[in-house]
């Protein structure tokens, strides 16, 4: 009965992603044996990624839009907030320069390959100022509504959430048209992701038909650079961070009680399933509860290492595929921004990887085909990316902790928390 129930939780939590990653193997293999001629499968490919395209633009709209609209006017943001956004910004940041640095190292193999992957440079020869213009806004309304201008559609959809926010009581009616607009995309989301193991299968079948398996030991190279920076900042970064924020006990502190977010983030492979264990670790690591009780929480949302890992992962293996160089400050800035984007807002957009690996598509001016590419790589990262960014939840509350209550924040997280926990 036990190993039955264990069962049927495992194939709740990570049946899609099973059900994904055996319809792209299976296109793989038809790739093999069929060669050039499976092409003839290829639009079942191209629907589901028409689709999928059509389904995430306007939910960006619909979801940034209502959850700035919706925000309880009555919480007060002060120092606390600011210290520890500025907190997870940094700590971001740190994961994404350490993986640009992994990949310099140890580059993403590139695809020799004769087959027609091109990409045309929009942005070459352009001044900085006009390039920064064109990334975070446009010149006309249509064009917000198309996946080549992601950006400016963050931009504009926040604009237009604070605007409702403030609108007060008559603003309310059109809170209610954004909520409503956000879940019935999210339900058109849900119903064509149940397309993936087809259309990514046979999108697939057609891209190994056609490069070969070269396709795939590429993959194998961004996997295998992912999994070493992510033990690697896993180990070192996160004793780093618990020694600046309390020396060698808060670094006991931490690994002592950092096992069982970790096991729960593996197995459920999800970060909002993880708050209630790492809210009883942040207060046996002493974080006061009320920083604990809300870091952890928002953290979940907005505060990723791990999808900053995978995304300039993601970014690397797709300029190897389309044999562009990943380096440059240009392109290793707007590496750093979009990362930061990716990391604060996908959490809280259901399937929010998507809009990652769009806003990567839509920066770099990367066409289409670059999209199943991207899809599945972070589907392979996604348990490990889930675990990095659970933990760095209670990393960033031990950094708070040491910024807001000084050098003794553990003697006050100790008492706080004894009638918390």
């Amino acid at each position: 009965m036990r190993a039955a129930t264990t069962n049927r939780t495992f194939l709740k939590n990570y049946g899609n992603i099973l059900l994904m990653l055996g319809g792209v193997l299976t296109g793989c293999l038809l790739g093999l044996i069929f060669g050039e001629r499976i092409e003839v499968i290829k639009p079942i490919g191209d629907i589901f990624l028409n689709l999928l395209f059509t389904a995430v633009v306007p939910l960006v709209f619909f979801t940034i839009a209502s959850s700035i609209a919706g925000i309880d006017q009555s919480q007060k943001f002060g120092k606390l907030m600011t210290v520890m956004l500025l907190v997870f910004i940094g700590t971001v940041l740190i994961a994404a320069i350490t993986t640009i640095l992994a990949v310099t190292i140890f580059p993403i193999n590139a695809i020799h390959t004769n087959g027609n992957l091109n990409i045309g440079n929009q942005n070459a020869s352009k001044p900085l100022g006009e390039v920064i213009v064109n990334m975070l806004t446009v010149d006309d309304v249509y064009k917000l509504f198309s996946r080549s201008n992601m950006l400016p559609l963050m931009v504009f959809s926040g604009i237009i959430g604070f605007a409702v926010l403030h609108a007060g009581e008559r603003g309310k009616p059109f809170l209610h048209f954004l909520q409503s607009g956000s879940e019935v995309l999210t339900r058109f989301l849900m119903f064509v992701m149940k397309l993936a193991p087809i259309g990514l299968g046979a999108y697939f079948a057609s891209q190994v038909g056609t490069l070969g398996p070269q396709l795939l030991g590429s993959y194998a190279k961004a996997l295998g650079v992912f999994h070493g920076v992510c033990l690697f900042y896993f180990v070192v970064w996160f004793s780093i961070y618990a020694f600046i924020a309390g020396g060698k006990q808060a670094v006991k502190l931490y690994w002592r009680n950092n096992i069982a977010p970790s096991a729960t983030a593996l197995g459920t492979c999800s970060s909002i399933a993880t708050i209630p264990v790492n809210l009883l670790a942040a207060s046996n690591m002493r974080i006061p509860a009320y920083i604990g009780n809300i870091a952890i929480p928002l953290g979940a949302t907005l505060h990723k290492d791990g999808s900053s890992i995978s995304s300039v992962i993601k970014i690397a293996a797709v300029f190897a595929l389309f044999h562009k160089p990943f380096s440059g400050i240009d392109v290793l800035l707007i590496a750093l921004l979009v990362t930061i984007i990716v990391s604060m807002v996908e959490g809280g957009i259901p399937s929010g990887g998507y809009l990652g690996e769009l806003l990567v598509l839509s920066v770099y001016n990367f066409p289409a085909e670059a999209f199943p590419i991207v899809i599945i790589l972070g589907t392979l990262v996604d348990p490990v990316a889930t675990v990095m960014n659970v933990t760095c939840d209670t990393a960033a509350g031990m950094l708070v902790s040491r910024i807001m209550e000084g050098k003794n924040w553990m003697r006050l997280g100790q008492k706080s928390n004894e009638f918390n926990v």
